[in-house]
């Protein structure tokens, strides 16, 4: 039985080195994690990570102004 076939839905959530994840949608978000994206199944959150997580970096390791 896959996820879809259980009924098991999932959402996008993130941390705050904007690192994302997918957790169970009928639990709360994991403490240090809040909602980022869209829920349902496992491949439609999957896929959206994958469409929208490009750096893979923790924030603290990118770079820029703040972090020379």
């Amino acid at each position: 039985m896959t996820e879809d076939e259980s009924g098991t839905r999932y959402r996008v959530v993130v941390n705050h080195e904007e690192q994302y994840s997918i957790w169970f949608a009928d639990r709360a978000a994991p403490e240090g994690w809040r909602d980022a994206g869209p829920s349902g199944s496992q491949e439609e959150c999957l896929r959206w990570v994958d469409e929208h997580w490009t750096d893979m970096r923790p924030l603290s390791l990118r770079g820029g102004p703040e972090h020379p």
